[in-house]
């Protein structure tokens, strides 16, 4: 694995659920009040103390370094890796919760808007990414084409041109499961949106969204039919064999990519999604480090996520570590070239952070909400409806969820 991030989708971490987990959890018990009270900094423990950290990064070097030269500093805490794989953290932890015996810290997929609940911060944001194009230099020099798309009616010209069925090459790659999560970019650029912002109106359904959907569905006949039904970490391979042109990933493909297939790094390259009738917009996510409120050590616990939250080690785990392809959470490191300079790759990402669009859904319910949009939309893509169909079908199931 070249990056701490898998494919946003393939992680399937309810962020809204889980942080209405912790908030249950808080209210369920009391959390330990008197801790971290006063004035000043946290003090060290006085005995020796373990923090559990869950995450899917216990057995990166990074991070296993950045414990030990925590514990030097702070000798009377131990820090006892949890580890869980990325696609059942958020199971893992919700049921940890329930059962009342949750870790101090937990490493999960959000970034500062799904961390904060009711005007509270659950959260720190530990790495990020905002999610581009990346496509392949050797297909388009063959198609003639000189540069990535810049707009809607560039990436169109250039995704047909790049499709040729009979050699088994496509311009664009889709795919049915994860049919939701990658339409959001589309939506987004249109103009449109999910939810009202008080999160009980369905919004997704409007003209600029039914534009959105009918360009992006419209853009399964030029995807690999072999991947239709696959999802966006397996249908790499396709991108990586050069069957597919053009594919949007989070910068964790660049990573992937380099890893993987280092061999074919010369034959690809990055570029900023194409701006839409509403300009630049993007999808940006990261993961984010959570102080349980039920920690038996939250002093412990927060002088762990301080110290992981300073700039260098944001900088160390990030764009520093080897492979590293996450973008540090802070505009000074964001703007930094340093950056730059030590993942080049990584500039056109940290420039798309400015145009990033982080979902303002904070309704529990949305992740059923999802998934029918993910059925609806793939139905699209083989054909069986159209957009503004899958469009109607959700929103009645939708409202029929908001309203239980």
């Amino acid at each position: 694995m070249g990056s701490h991030r898998l494919s946003r989708s393939v992680q399937t971490v309810s962020v809204v659920t889980l942080i209405g987990a912790l908030v249950a959890c808080s209210a369920g018990t009391k959390p330990n009040t008197d801790a971290g009270k006063g004035q000043g900094p946290v003090q060290d423990p006085t005995s020796a103390t373990t923090v559990t950290f869950s995450s899917w990064v216990g057995s990166d070097p990074t991070m296993k370094k950045m414990a030990a030269d925590f514990h030097k500093l702070h000798p009377n805490i131990t820090i006892q890796f949890q580890n869980v794989s990325a696609d059942n953290a958020s199971q893992k932890l919700t049921t940890q919760i329930a059962g009342g015996n949750p870790p101090d810290v937990a490493y999960v997929d959000a970034f500062k808007t799904f961390v904060t609940y009711n005007g509270h911060m659950w959260g720190l944001p530990i790495d990020g990414e905002s999610t581009g194009l990346f496509y392949r230099k050797d297909l388009f020099a063959a198609a003639g084409i000189s540069g990535p798309p810049t707009t809607w009616d560039e990436f169109q010209a250039d995704v047909q041109k790049l499709t040729d069925p009979a050699k088994k090459q496509y311009g664009y790659e889709v795919f049915a499961p994860e049919a939701a999560y990658y339409w959001y970019p589309w939506l987004y650029q249109a103009g449109g949106d999910l939810l009202s912002a008080d999160g009980k109106t369905v919004t997704f359904d409007s003209p600029e969204a039914q534009t959105a959907a009918n360009f992006y569905t419209g853009l399964a006949k030029y995807s690999p039919p072999d991947y239709l039904n696959s999802n966006s970490f397996d249908g790499r391979v396709a991108f990586a064999q050069g069957q597919v042109a053009m594919y949007m990933a989070g910068s964790w493909l660049a990573g992937t990519l380099h890893a993987e297939d280092p061999k074919i790094d010369d034959k690809w390259s990055t570029a900023p999604l194409p701006d839409g009738p509403a300009g630049c917009k993007t999808t940006i996510a990261g993961d984010s480090l959570v102080l349980l409120a039920n920690s038996k050590n939250p002093d412990a616990a927060w002088l762990w996520i301080e110290y992981l939250s300073k700039p260098e080690n944001l900088a160390t785990w990030t764009y520093k570590s080897p492979n590293g392809t996450e973008l540090p959470p802070l505009k000074s490191l964001l703007d930094s070239p340093d950056l730059a300079k030590t993942k080049p790759v990584l500039k056109g990402f940290a420039e798309l952070m400015q145009c990033g669009v982080a979902s303002t859904v904070a309704n529990p319910k949305f992740p059923r909400i999802e998934q029918q949009l993910n059925i609806e939309l793939g139905t699209a893509f083989y054909g069986q409806q159209t957009a503004e169909q899958a469009l109607a079908n959700t929103k009645s199931k939708a409202e029929q969820i908001l309203a239980h």
